[in-house]
């Protein structure tokens, strides 16, 4: 995230969300990948490593199936990349927690979203997280003021 936050509407963050809804589900999905593939060569190994390296002695399949780990681990981080560089903040990338910074009557807030919710309808103080979500509507005309 730039070191200054972009600071949205509501309208605006709802404007975003088709793009962020797609992004958040292919990297979902991604990551369901990855876990499969993480857990292919966890079995190889004996064990998760906790870096891919491809080793000179690795037999030829175990070669590719690292090669094929490390372009889908950073094709994955790309893929959240481009939804920071849209203003968006990552919260959760199991759940597909998305937050977007705001402002009620001046005071910073968190505009929350979560994959398979349809719209933005909470928001939360910077400190509270998602344990502190909010109904939106009850701020809603106060939004970025």
């Amino acid at each position: 995230m730039a070191s200054t936050p972009r600071f949205f509407t509501f309208e605006e963050a709802s404007a975003l969300l088709p793009r962020v809804k797609a992004v958040v589900a292919r990297q979902l999905e991604r990551r369901t990948t990855l876990e499969q593939l993480i857990s292919q060569l966890a079995t190889r190994l004996g064990t998760a490593p906790d870096t891919v390296v491809i080793e000179p002695d690795d037999p030829d399949d175990l070669k590719s199936l690292k090669r094929d780990l490390i372009a889908r681990i950073e094709e994955y981080q790309r893929g959240w990349n481009e939804l920071e560089d849209l203003g968006a903040v990552l919260k959760d990338a199991r759940t597909g927690l998305i937050d977007f910074f705001s402002r009620v009557e001046g005071k910073t807030v968190l505009l929350c979203w979560r994959h398979g919710e349809d719209a933005i309808e909470h928001y939360h103080d910077v400190d509270s997280g998602f344990a502190g979500r909010k109904p939106l509507a009850a701020v809603r005309t106060r939004l970025y003021n």
